[in-house]
């Protein structure tokens, strides 16, 4: 047998981490002097103190790992609970992809600051085009939050045209309103231009009205990456003493299955400040 000390050596856990587990019973000691209170544990009961720490590592409750151990609950139960943890941890992989992302763009916006010539801002009058479209909203214009709500919307919108019959559409177009409900949120708007006469049920098809001054500059790739390139006309409106009326549109004049291949038109309709 062994003292509390040394198993808890043994089993890379904390003196006080088992007395815990005593005091719940979800790790009894296989005896107790006595007289001296001492806790002594067999080699055996490693076995269990492995099983305890890795469900308790997946997340679940000293309550459910002491129900999963002692067989409260059946085989079916269990893998229930297992499933769901696992999709729990992968949605919590995800975000954290998602956020190293986040951060590795900003980085990147960093490290490319001033490096964009203001020169390839160029501004033009932007024509009304008939689109159709899908919408929805987004908690915060962050990319974070339109990145994961734009995306869905143009595969429904694009599937739904195609069901529909509608041949010759695109290039995509995204415009952006506030949400109206003071928070941040922003309604965010997927569309795609059309011909006219176009009908799709469950989709907006409107004319969508023309800018008559725009300040426009191409992107080239992902559009995770598109904050240097936003800055830079940023930059060149403060500049050349212009403000901005609304959100920037987005014209994806050429979307390859290759993200970085990407080329967007960021048209930002201005006025003199």
């Amino acid at each position: 047998m062994f003292i509390i000390g040394d198993f808890a050596r043994h089993g890379r856990v904390s003196v006080r981490m088992l007395r815990h587990y005593d005091a719940i019973g979800l790790l009894r000691p296989a005896r107790v002097d006595p007289h001296s209170g001492y806790r002594f544990y067999t080699a055996e009961q490693l076995a269990r103190l492995n099983r305890v720490i890795a469900l308790k590592d997946l997340g679940f409750t000293l309550e459910q790992v002491g129900a999963i151990l002692d067989e409260q609950i059946d085989a079916e139960e269990l893998r229930g609970m297992l499933r769901l943890r696992q999709a729990e941890l992968e949605a919590a992989l995800e975000a954290a992809r998602a956020r190293l992302g986040q951060v590795g763009a900003r980085l990147r916006a960093i490290e490319t600051e001033g490096r964009m010539s203001t020169q390839d801002v160029v501004v033009k009058k932007i024509p009304a085009v008939r689109i159709a479209e899908l919408s929805t909203v987004a908690a915060s214009f962050g990319p974070h939050d339109i990145g994961p709500a734009i995306g869905p919307l143009y595969e429904e919108l694009c599937g739904r045209l195609e069901a529909a019959g509608v041949t010759g559409f695109g290039p995509g177009i995204a415009y952006y309103e506030d949400a109206g409900r003071g928070d941040g949120s922003v309604l965010v708007h997927a569309g795609m231009t059309v011909p006219e006469g176009t009908v799709v049920e469950g989709v907006e098809v409107h004319v969508l009205p023309g800018i008559e001054q725009a300040a426009t500059i191409v992107h080239r790739g992902s559009m995770d990456d598109i904050l240097p390139t936003v800055q830079t006309l940023a930059r060149w409106m403060e500049t050349n003493g212009y403000e901005s009326e609304h959100y920037a549109r987005e014209l994806y004049l050429e979307c390859p299955e290759d993200r970085s291949q990407w080329v967007t038109e960021i048209q930002e309709s201005i006025v003199r400040a």
